[in-house]
């Protein structure tokens, strides 16, 4: 029998997880005035290839890829995706670039139909619909909130979702220490060819102490997430994981308000909980279709039982 979820432990995780997304996007705000974006992306993929080297090596796991063009376009993907979210940290609100990242579930769902020929339900078709209305109540076109800052981050969203679909056909063939070793390893190379060719002028000096921290904080948070993340799904369904993991956007919107002096506008809050709205609703109706028609959706408890 599957152990049952246990909800402790997916509380724990999934703090780690937001304390460590926003951590993120906060030390990219403070080191880019310093650094530029290659150059910090670079950094973190350096370091996520040195631990998930030593980690494979003292297992004496193989990192032989089996489809490694699969490999190569999820990491571009997720390359320009991590480059263009990392624009938008510089450049929006920070609640709005986390609200507009939440439709990449809406568009792991249109490219899940179209590539892996999944079924479009009503349900998923509702989260797309909603997704992309609650898209349109935060950057209400022809007001200051839409700005090409924004669309980049739509398209950052839509890179997270190739890099999804892309992941859930890799996870069939390669281990996730497997996945992770490529992903840095082709990363890195490409964020320093792109470093030097568009190199970076910074508006102020780096400071070993106050950057320091930052980019260690890039490099660990960058690592800690996807890994509290990944935990969190091990220990509970998505029904449960991915309302937490939406916790993030009131998370860093007191921040920005509170370090930043972002105001907390209404619009963004009412287009977020559509976009959530829609997905919450969609995840619902997989967790009763999966349990079958008479049965109930699988109960949560802190009990695990084997």
């Amino acid at each position: 029998m599957r152990p049952l979820p246990d909800l402790a432990a997916v509380i724990l995780w999934m703090a780690g997880a937001l304390l460590s997304f926003s951590a993120n996007a906060l030390a990219v705000r403070e080191l880019a005035p310093a650094l530029g974006l290659f150059e910090i992306l670079g950094a973190r993929a350096g370091a996520g290839l040195a631990v998930v080297g030593l980690v494979a090596l003292a297992r004496g796991r193989s990192l032989a890829p089996s489809r490694l063009p699969i490999h190569g376009l999820r990491n571009i993907a997720h390359w320009f995706g991590n480059y263009a979210w990392s624009v938008g940290v510089t450049l929006l609100p920070l609640g709005v670039v986390f609200a507009l990242e939440f439709t990449t579930p809406a568009w792991v769902t249109l490219l899940a139909v179209l590539i892996l020929r999944e079924r479009l339900t009503v349900s998923r078709a509702g989260a797309v619909g909603l997704g992309f209305l609650g898209v349109l109540v935060i950057l209400r076109p022809g007001f200051a909130a839409l700005q090409p800052a924004s669309l980049l981050v739509l398209a950052a969203a839509l890179g997270f979702a190739i890099t999804a679909v892309a992941t859930k056909a890799l996870t069939r063939h390669d281990s996730t220490l497997v996945i992770l070793f490529w992903m840095n390893a082709m990363q890195l190379p490409l964020n320093l060819a792109a470093a030097w060719l568009v190199p970076s002028a910074p508006a102020v000096a780096f400071e070993p102490l106050h950057h320091g921290i930052g980019l260690a904080v890039v490099c660990g948070a960058g690592l800690s997430s996807h890994w509290c993340l990944t935990n969190a799904y091990r220990r509970g369904d998505a029904i449960l994981v991915v309302p937490l993991d939406f916790l993030r956007l009131p998370l860093i919107a007191l921040i920005a308000w509170r370090i930043y002096g972002e105001p907390l506008d209404p619009w963004l809050f009412a287009g977020a909980g559509l976009i959530v709205g829609g997905i919450v609703w969609n995840l619902a109706r997989e967790t009763r279709t999966r349990a079958g028609p008479g049965q109930p959706a699988p109960k949560w408890s802190p009990v695990r039982r084997r």
